[in-house]
């Protein structure tokens, strides 16, 4: 029952950190109260993106006409066997975690996990199913939870979260999304594909958070086109039965809507882990760590959602990755300058780096480039239904700072971005570099020369 390392927690942060500790030799124990794979495998990205992928397969077929592909007949779907696929992508992706942490003896427990302290030797001991674990280290990967505002009427309502969302086998003729961020934003999408009518209700004056402001301006003036309802600067008030009661400018109104689904944000998880036993320091409503993870205690660590600071799957992957190299003495630590965030809507929105936005309120000098997506052939060449944009920012010393594109394939080429952010490309070494013809990723190396 003695580990090197002990961690709470089966999703992308912990199952990488687990199997990499494990493949350089230490002991590794790893706490799971639900499935493997955390939120992100189980009803989140995984799950998301392969409904998401159904629906542009369905928005690609009602447009193959423009292609010159004729297709007879009324386009039409089959709900259960969208979900029944997800399903099965999942328990296909769940189980090959599972055989990489079994290939390097990993140890698996399921059940719910806390620290009970320290020994007397300064290990630090766990609790989980009436047993006792002991570790040199451990690391806390617990994740985050869906935000339950404080709505009138709310807890009366069969609402959604995007759990039940991702499980649903019959479509509601109306859904009212309360919340406009990603998460809403990408179900909006799903559910307008397949028919639904959808109004999005968003506090703020727009879309999607910290995205890039024109480029989301763009992706609701496409999907209001296709139908959805957006209502912005709108504050929900009260759920009434099949209706949300909502107010803007000092007035209220009803929208009808059969189903409801929050969409409201997520929080990390941090009660009922023992934290207090060992007094670890708290920051906004996470985990403070530094930037090799560690907490304030020098055996603790904690990567992912946990911390409340970057609620995204990719990046509790490289922060197990660095938390493990430094419990290995290996040099490293974490950069939050190239973090890619990708909508994937149809199309898609991706950036990484600085906004506009954030360099204006920071009265910051900087340059924009940008073009819009006809300049590369090959998305003119696969693209009948809109043109997006591609838009790099470039700081004083004529280095690349951010990159924000709207257009397909968008998820797939915002790395390439990123990769010149986090090494400091000038745009004089970033035009050097060439890029195979015909491809859409062209669009970047085109837009350096804008």
């Amino acid at each position: 029952m003695k580990y090197d390392i002990a961690i709470i927690g089966g999703g992308p942060a912990g199952y990488t950190a687990a199997e990499k500790a494990a493949a350089n030799g230490m002991k590794t124990i790893l706490f799971e109260k639900s499935a493997l794979g955390g939120v992100c495998l189980n009803e989140g990205c995984i799950p998301t993106k392969t409904l998401l992928y159904s629906a542009k397969t369905l928005d690609n077929i009602k447009s193959a006409a423009k292609y010159g592909v004729l297709v007879e007949g009324e386009v039409s779907f089959d709900l259960s066997r969208i979900i029944g696929r997800k399903q099965k992508t999942v328990r296909k992706l769940t189980a090959g975690i599972k055989q990489k942490l079994a290939a390097h003896d990993v140890v698996i427990v399921n059940g719910s996990a806390s620290i009970l302290g320290e020994d007397s030797d300064k290990n630090i001991q766990i609790i989980c199913n009436d047993e006792t674990y002991t570790a040199t280290k451990l690391l806390l990967c617990t994740g985050s939870e869906t935000i339950i505002p404080p709505i009138k009427g709310l807890k009366e309502s069969s609402f959604w979260t995007s759990k039940e969302a991702l499980d649903n086998k019959e479509l509601p003729q109306s859904l009212a999304i309360i919340g406009g961020g990603v998460i809403g934003i990408e179900f909006a999408s799903f559910f307008n594909s397949l028919g639904v009518k959808v109004n999005v209700i968003e506090m703020v004056p727009e879309i999607l958070g910290a995205m890039d402001k024109e480029l989301s301006a763009m992706l609701r003036t496409d999907y209001a086109k296709r139908g959805i309802s957006f209502h912005l600067d709108t504050k929900v008030v009260e759920i009434n039965e099949k209706e949300v009661i909502v107010e803007k400018d000092g007035e209220q109104h009803a929208i009808e809507a059969q189903q409801i689904l929050l969409s409201t944000g997520r929080q990390p998880i941090i009660s009922n882990l023992g934290l207090e036993t060992l007094n670890i320091e708290l920051f906004r409503k996470g985990i403070k760590v530094n930037e090799y993870m560690q907490t304030s205690h020098p055996s603790i660590y904690a990567c992912g959602d946990i911390t409340g600071y970057s609620l995204l799957a990719h990046t509790a992957v490289r922060e197990g990755e660095v938390a493990i190299n430094h419990i290995l003495g290996i040099e490293d630590k974490m950069s939050y300058k190239a973090i890619p965030g990708v909508v994937y809507t149809n199309p898609e929105i991706a950036g990484v780096g600085k906004t506009e936005e954030e360099l204006i309120a920071q009265n910051v000098k900087h340059k924009i480039l940008k073009l819009p997506m006809a300049y590369s052939g090959r998305f003119v060449a696969e693209n009948e239904l809109g043109n997006g944009v591609c838009k790099l920012i470039i700081d004083s010393d004529e280095k690349i700072v951010g990159c924000h594109m709207l257009g397909n394939p968008a998820s797939e080429l915002i790395v390439i971005a990123g990769i010149a952010i986090e090494k400091e490309y000038t745009v004089e070494e970033f035009q050097k570099i060439v890029f195979p013809h015909p491809t859409v990723g062209e669009i970047i190396h085109e837009t350096l020369f804008a």
